[in-house]
């Protein structure tokens, strides 16, 4: 039983990795996931593995299809409830960037019980309980195993019209790239672990990734948004890539267009950047045609792992605007448009 005499250990000290940034590098997953069955066999199921997709999507009539989806990982912050908050809000995201809505929401859990008391515990899932509560859906049960490192996630499900159901892979020659969040998480939780985060950097990293992005549905009404996913531990540059593979398409970004969290640059500068930038651009980095100038922390801040990152939209060009003016009224004050899909092989091309 543990002893509750003495002051729990800090949770980002107790796993290898945090948050998003402890995906598995792209590459490697890829081989790793060859070979399985391609949705096209099953007649009813709208999205699977083929395209590296955020949920699954299975169609239950011509009115409704219903999303899975599981979200998982080891702590990015030391407060067991913001961790909760933080896990569970990017579980969530995977159903609003397919263009749906959850329903409800299972825990998948997995704790050091000999090392973290149960009051510590509790506040994770009380946590995620309060992202889930805000959701408007209830957590229905789980699963929950005794693990060396602390583990917290959702497996959600969500409905979708099939006429509103957002894939990443159907974006087009022409469209505009529009951002939802600004880029950034992944240094900040670096800065977090070695005791290098002020008061206001945390404070920033939490508006970012607790804040549900629940405009996804009205962004999959808007005419004219043809693709959607969400950003997350392969960083900008890697979803984009799975959108221009899947549809594809290359496409071009400014880097001077891409909204960074406020201090996020200053944090890299002081060399505060993950292993997990590293390892992202390692496995996709022959795909992008970046600017000079832009080799070295631009390139780590693209590359960055998003935790509960934003919603990354193709749509037509007339479209753009409406998109930018939905995230503005949700909520989303930093969404920008970054960039374009054009013609050519699946790469993206950064400019400043």
């Amino acid at each position: 039983m543990t002893d509750t005499s003495v002051s729990p250990p800090r949770l980002t000290s107790l796993s290898h990795g945090g948050g998003c940034g402890c995906k598995i590098a792209p590459g490697v997953l890829a081989e790793l996931i060859k070979g399985l069955t391609p949705a096209s066999a099953f007649e009813h199921l709208l999205v699977g593995a083929d395209t590296a997709d955020d949920a699954a999507v299975y169609r239950l009539s011509d009115e409704q299809a219903v999303i899975a989806t599981t979200d998982f990982f080891m702590p990015i912050v030391d407060d067991p409830f913001d961790f909760g908050r933080i896990a569970a809000a990017n579980a969530l995201s995977d159903v609003y960037a397919m263009g749906g809505r959850p329903i409800l929401a299972l825990t998948i859990l997995g704790m050091p019980i000999d090392v973290l008391p149960a009051n510590v515990v509790r506040e994770i899932l009380r946590g995620g309980e309060s992202i889930c509560a805000s959701a408007g859906i209830p957590i229905a049960g789980g699963h929950s195993i005794d693990s060396k490192e602390p583990i917290y996630g959702l497996a959600a499900i969500g409905v979708v019209h099939p006429r509103n159901l957002k894939r990443n892979a159907d974006a087009r020659v022409g469209d505009v790239l529009v951002l939802g969040k600004p880029i950034g998480v992944g240094i900040l939780s670096a800065a977090l672990k070695k005791g290098r985060l002020s008061d206001d950097g945390y404070r920033s990293m939490l508006n970012v990734t607790t804040r549900l992005n629940d405009v996804g549905p009205a962004l999959a009404e808007l005419d004219g948004v043809h693709a959607m996913t969400d950003v997350t531990g392969f960083g900008l540059l890697g979803h984009l890539l799975e959108m221009c593979r899947g549809a594809g398409v290359s496409a071009q970004i400014e880097m001077s267009s891409v909204p960074l969290i406020d201090g996020v640059l200053a944090l890299a500068e002081q060399g505060l950047v993950t292993g997990a930038s590293t390892r992202n651009w390692a496995s996709y980095g022959d795909d992008v045609e970046l600017d000079a100038a832009l080799d070295g922390l631009p390139r780590a801040l693209l590359c960055d792992p998003q935790t509960s990152g934003g919603l990354l939209v193709a749509c037509a060009e007339e479209t753009a605007s409406s998109v930018v003016e939905t995230f503005h009224r949700a909520g989303f004050s930093r969404a920008a448009a970054i960039g374009r899909f054009m013609e050519g092989r699946p790469h993206v091309v950064v400019t400043r």
